[in-house]
Parts: structure tokens; sequence; C-alpha cells
């Protein structure tokens, strides 16, 4: 009887095994289900919710920036070389910021600053500012 008893309970053993893994797969494979159509619907765990608001935020800051730059330097006067004088856009994303002149000549040097809104100016703009304003759009 004893062995009778012990093959008994060896089998309810290996059954109870088989319903645990069973049941074990089934958990596993609605788990994944979920996590799959959570990620269908477009949600996303709040962590990565969060970056993705941290990068908007620093997009839209930057977007201040003065991050469109471009220098041109040119001779001012036929009688002098060296590329002295200059002009110098800095511009926003928007196109917004300043383009600064300095022109040199033999006894002096002078500098001039045009404020730039939406690529464009109030003022006349030298062809040296012109192209620096467009090498800085570019850029």
């Amino acid at each position: 009887m004893n062995e009778t008893l012990l093959a008994v309970l060896a089998v309810l053993g290996v059954l109870l095994a088989a319903t645990a893994l069973v049941l074990a797969l089934l958990a596993l494979r609605r788990t994944g289900s979920n996590r799959r159509t959570a990620r269908r619907a477009g949600e996303l765990p709040v962590d990565v919710q969060g970056l993705r608001a941290e990068v908007h935020a620093l997009r839209t800051e930057v977007s201040d920036a003065l991050r469109h730059l471009a220098v041109v330097r040119y001779d001012a006067f036929g009688d002098m070389g060296g590329h002295l004088s200059w002009s110098l856009a800095l511009l926003d994303d928007a196109g917004d910021g300043v383009v600064l002149t300095s022109i040199h000549g033999r006894s002096d040097a002078r500098t001039y600053a045009k404020n730039i809104t939406d690529w464009s100016c109030d003022q006349p703009l030298s062809p040296e500012e012109q192209e620096a304003i467009k090498f800085a759009r570019t850029a």
C-alpha cells in the first residue's frame, strides 16, 4: 500500500507542477499582450513622458538662443587690404537679432549695429550685411 500511495502522490505532484506551469505561461502571455496593447494605444511610461516634456521645453528655450551666426570679412576701401572690415550676424531661429559691422579705415574704425526682425531690417543694409544674414540663415 505504501508503493501505491507513493505512486498516487507522484502523479498528483506531476499534475500540480504541470498546472502551475500552464498558469504561469498564461499569466506571462497576458502581461505581454497588455504591454503591447498599452504601447499601441500610445500610452508611455511616466518617466518617458517626463523626458519628452523636458526635450520639448529645451527645444522651446533654445529657439530664442542666438544660434545662427555668420561673419563676412571684406575690404571697405579700395586702397586698403587685409580684409579688416567685417559684418557679423547674430540671429535666433525666428530671424531676430542684430548685425554688427566694423569698417576699418587708415586712421579710424567705425562700428554699427542694426536690429534684425524676421530676417530683415528697417534700415538699409550694405551688401556685406545682407550676405552675413544670408549665411547665418543657412547655418
